[in-house]
């Protein structure tokens, strides 16, 4: 048996509790497996995160090459999430994961490898994250896509909060980690440690989609034309996608409610010159990068209640408010704990967005269609806040720091609330149970 039956959740299943976080998608071994692979793998790859610009930057001294990292990372992305989609619609996804994510591996060997030969060139570097970002291109949509083949209909906001409250807990402990272990050892010593971590944690990662069953493409009732092109991972697959999105209010909308919301509020290009101006510099830096992740993180924890929210569609617009809302106050606000706590307020909005968009995508959509929209996901995920960090820069080059971010939250909350008005789609839509 390849998946779980996703009808309505046996008599006397007990609902969770009311506020702690829902586990009971670790009760399915197969999600419970992938959930921890995926979890212990995204820690260490903040090492990884880490020790590439601070290679690239002891490298070259020049900002330009640490800034071409993220070109390197994003092209990739572009291209290969909506082929991996396309793939992870036509093959069998275990065996589309397991290939993409041994190919991630290798190149986060290969970086050890430069390491600790001390290669020294940046080119290399450059090539090393692009296939790391190409690998991740595709595992990624395959990785969400089999969630709900995995765990029951009902239980898919919970999987997706679990997913999402460990993946910033490791954004906040990552870094920290890796930032002691090369103030203790420096760069020279600390690079193939940090190298070596990841690639020894990315091998749980492995033995759990290594254990996943078979989860081959389901059987569709779209016709014999639907099922040849969808066997296809070419460009008409890509385009079916894409044509598919457009056509489907609801899952267009959460999209569009989510670039709006990273496009026009997502502050973070501004934290430099905040904390250097308002707050003197130091460790405020530090304190702003993280507390959009803490409150995500303190979010995920108190959850329970996301799973019995049947009116999604309205939930998800009130958290992406709640995002922009709590990000331009935090603009005005002159103290650091309070731009701290309002930060974080916006991670948890955050969080929830992100799991109710992520839970829409995956119980509406048809499974042969499941990994292309994934890929497109992934592309949007990635793409708005980096779209954000030059919106933001920009504007505040154009009209000053204070502008850029207050104006910017502001305008996410309005535009969002116009968007969902004006297309009632997403306002309609319920959970299936």
């Amino acid at each position: 048996m390849t998946s779980v039956d996703k009808g309505p959740r046996r008599a006397g299943e007990r609902e969770g509790s009311r506020w702690a976080i829902d586990v009971r998608p670790l009760r399915t071994p197969a999600y419970c497996r992938l959930w921890l692979g995926n979890s212990v793998s995204m820690f260490g790859f903040q090492f990884t995160a880490v020790a590439v610009p601070v290679e690239m930057y002891a490298l070259t001294a020049d900002s330009f090459w640490v800034g071409m990292l993220g070109v390197a990372g994003f092209v990739p992305l572009l291209v290969f999430g909506l082929w991996g989609g396309a793939l992870a619609d036509a093959i069998d996804r275990r065996r589309l994961l397991l290939s993409s994510s041994v190919l991630a591996w290798a190149a986060t060997f290969a970086l050890l490898a430069q390491a600790l030969l001390r290669v020294g060139s940046p080119v290399l570097l450059l090539v090393l994250v692009a296939v790391q970002s190409a690998a991740f291109a595709i595992s990624s949509p395959t990785r969400q896509a089999i969630i709900p083949r995995l765990v029951p209909v009902h239980l898919v906001p919970a999987a997706n909060t679990l997913n999402f409250t460990t993946y910033q807990a490791s954004m906040v402990l990552g870094p920290l980690t890796a930032g002691l272990i090369f103030a203790a050892y420096g760069s020279a010593v600390a690079l193939p440690i940090a190298y070596g971590v990841d690639a020894l944690l990315f091998a749980v990662s492995l033995w759990a989609v290594l254990r996943l069953p078979s989860l081959p493409p389901q059987a569709t009732d779209a016709g014999p034309a639907a099922a040849a092109r969808s066997a296809t991972p070419g460009l008409r697959s890509v385009v079916d996608g894409i044509r598919y999105l457009a056509t489907t209010p609801v899952l267009m909308l959460s999209f569009a409610i989510d670039v709006i919301a990273m496009v026009l509020a997502m502050p973070r290009a501004l934290f430099p010159e905040i904390a250097d101006e308002r707050f003197g510099g130091g460790a405020a830096i530090g304190l702003l990068y993280s507390a959009i992740s803490v409150g995500s993180v303190l979010g995920g924890l108190t959850s329970g209640w996301i799973g019995r929210v049947r009116r999604q569609g309205i939930a998800l617009v009130v958290a992406v408010v709640g995002w922009g809302l709590a990000v331009a106050v935090a603009g005005l606000a002159r103290q650091l704990w309070l731009v701290v706590v309002l930060l974080a307020l916006a991670g948890v909005a955050d969080l929830v967005s992100a799991v109710f968009r992520q839970s829409i995508l995956q119980v509406y959509a048809p499974d042969r269609m499941r990994g292309r929209l994934q890929g497109v996901h992934t592309t949007v995920v990635a793409g708005g806040p980096r779209l954000g960090d030059l919106r933001a820069g920009s504007m505040a080059a154009a009209f000053g720091v204070g502008t850029a971010w207050v104006a910017g939250g502001l305008a996410s909350a309005v535009l969002a609330v116009v968007l969902a008005v004006a297309f009632p789609a997403l306002l309609r839509y319920r959970a299936t149970r």
